[in-house]
């Protein structure tokens, strides 16, 4: 009689343990399902709107894609990577592409070391008046392109400008900044960084604000100097901030289109010519669709690369 009652008590107790993880796949499973469920209209708006035609975009670069196959896509003729082979011998694809390596060269440093230098300003309490000077700082980030390029034609304005009434003012001639091709693309830069500037220092100065007192304060009374801090304490700290700044600065200025669509057009001379310009005036002034799909492509791999250099370069080498 006992032996049966123990026999019955173990039988029961392993179909418990059984069923244990029968429930918790169970709960698992409709948990997922739950989760792919609330996922589904984000999941649709994507693979509509996003994947789909960044798939189409990359098939469209391997046809000759045209005006004439906007009705009836599939009549666009397969040729292969012609498109590619063709942006190699076009100089003027060659040189929006050098200006926009000399636009990211120049302005993805300066903007970052700008706002870590801003940023390490506020934090340190030299500009008392913080909140003032991150929304100064701030604001042109958030302001429309249309308005920051207005404002920025009548400071560089060569007959009625600011920095022109200033010249004169000194008895000086101000320069056509943006009718020079040396000046123009520089012009551009100064005027991108101003924009960029706020995004790079409130990054830079939640980056600060969470590195630890105590460590500042252990360099210190190891007679550590200010630069030396800077050097060995906040930079090293600030490594994953910096290259998220980097990384997404440059993708930005990679991207740049704007500025020298709004500002110059392209001009003088295609000096402030860029890829994603260019792009845009195969595409929709020329409708050479096939082509500017090439041109995106060319693009993202400039890009990918750029993004996995500066990975390897300031990757957090603690970890």
């Amino acid at each position: 009689m006992a032996a049966t009652s123990a026999t019955t008590a173990t039988a029961k107790a392993t179909a418990g343990t059984a069923a244990g993880p029968r429930r918790r796949r169970g709960r698992l499973g409709v948990q997922n399902a739950a989760g792919w469920l609330f996922s589904t209209p984000f999941l649709v708006l994507f693979a509509t709107f996003m994947a789909f035609p960044i798939l189409a975009t990359l098939a469209m670069s391997f046809t000759d894609f045209g005006l004439r196959d906007v009705t009836d896509p599939f009549s666009a003729e397969f040729i292969g990577f012609e498109n590619y082979t063709k942006l190699s011998e076009d100089e003027k694809f060659l040189k929006a592409l050098f200006n926009t390596g000399y636009f990211v060269v120049v302005g993805v440093p300066l903007t970052v070391g700008a706002g870590l230098f801003a940023a390490v300003l506020l934090n340190s309490g030299v500009a008392r008046m913080r909140t003032f000077f991150r929304v100064g700082f701030y604001a042109p980030v958030v302001t429309s392109i249309v308005a920051v390029a207005v404002v920025w034609r009548f400071v560089l304005d060569p007959g009625e400008g600011l920095i022109a009434g200033i010249a004169a003012e000194a008895g000086l001639t101000a320069p056509d900044f943006l009718g020079s091709e040396a000046l123009a693309m520089p012009s551009l830069i100064v005027m991108a960084v101003w924009r960029n500037l706020g995004t790079a220092m409130v990054l830079f100065l939640a980056g600060l604000q969470a590195i630890p007192a105590d460590v500042r304060e252990a360099a210190r009374i190891d007679g550590a100097g200010a630069w030396q801090e800077f050097r060995r304490i906040t930079v090293p700290l600030l490594r994953p901030t910096m290259l998220y700044v980097s990384v997404m600065t440059s993708i930005a200025f990679l991207n740049v289109f704007e500025e020298p669509f709004v500002m110059t057009n392209g001009g003088p001379d295609d000096s402030t010519l860029t890829v994603s310009l260019d792009m845009y005036r195969e595409g929709f002034n020329f409708f050479h669709m096939g082509y500017a799909s090439a041109m995106a492509y060319v693009l993202f791999t400039v890009i990918l690369a750029v993004t996995l250099l500066q990975l390897r370069l300031l990757k957090d080498k603690t970890r």
